[in-house]
């Protein structure tokens, strides 16, 4: 097995908790909406979400890119309540704006930044994500030598799309690179597709519920640099005995 040459980091779910940031997020957008275009309340959330769903029927085309499919969805929901095109292209990107900007406001894991940190001094770190955050607006950007998102790639993970854009940014194969993230299917069965290793962040203390295994589990991301140690002194011990009790648990 190769040394490693490249990380590469899932970033919702995985460096933050995205649920709760989006539940802000929406709370603020909904707000402004009610201040600046408030005949949207004549749908409410109901039909708000009658609308979000017809155009994730309807446009399959952007389905991967997430700030499009909002953007979509608030221009229809401005239409279907009187606005005209022009009060709901502007709307929509005002609402969208609001939502954004709490969307990025993220609150990293415990033992993030320090584990970035440490890491980004030793490997080029690659972002790899199926969401819309920006690394700017995150204050992630600097830890990171590249981002690639569902949207900028055309395809989201599980699709290999993304993971094989980095290896050619990086220059380097699948065997030198390691891919790091919390969903099963989406990072890791997915990192292992293309032939990465993979490093599960399983901070819920979940059942791993797929039949191949990740190469390393972490339950706190500080753990991570003793796993890539072990991955890199010992680049066997996944198949022989499985990273989960690694640092005895």
């Amino acid at each position: 097995m190769s040394a490693i040459s490249l990380l590469t980091l899932d970033l919702d779910n995985t460096l933050w908790d995205v649920e709760s940031i989006i539940v802000t997020a929406d709370a603020d957008m909904y707000s402004w909406l009610d201040q600046h275009y408030p005949a949207w309340r004549a749908l409410g959330m109901a039909g708000f979400n009658a609308i979000r769903q017809q155009v994730l029927t309807e446009r399959s085309d952007i389905a991967h890119d997430l700030s499009a499919l909002r953007l979509a969805m608030l221009e229809q929901l401005l239409l279907a309540t009187g606005y005209d095109h022009e009060q709901a292209n502007t709307g929509a990107a005002g609402a969208f704006e609001v939502f954004y900007s709490g969307r990025n406001r993220v609150v990293l894991f415990d033992g993030v930044a320090d584990t970035l940190t440490q890491l980004a001094a030793r490997f080029p770190l690659y972002a790899l994500s199926n969401g819309n955050a920006d690394l700017q607006r995150t204050g992630i950007a600097p830890w990171f030598k590249a981002h690639f998102s569902a949207a900028t790639a055309g395809h989201a993970k599980p699709h290999p799309r993304m993971f094989e854009q980095a290896l050619a940014r990086a220059g380097v194969s699948p065997a030198q690179a390691v891919h790091i993230g919390d969903h099963p299917a989406q990072d890791v069965a997915a990192a292992q597709a293309v032939g990465l290793r993979s490093v599960w962040v399983n901070l819920t203390n979940a059942e791993w519920p797929l039949t191949r295994r990740p190469d390393a589990e972490i339950r706190h991301f500080s753990e991570l640099p003793s796993a890539l140690e072990v991955l890199i002194n010992d680049p066997e011990a996944s198949s022989r005995c499985y990273l989960k009790s690694l640092l005895q648990r």
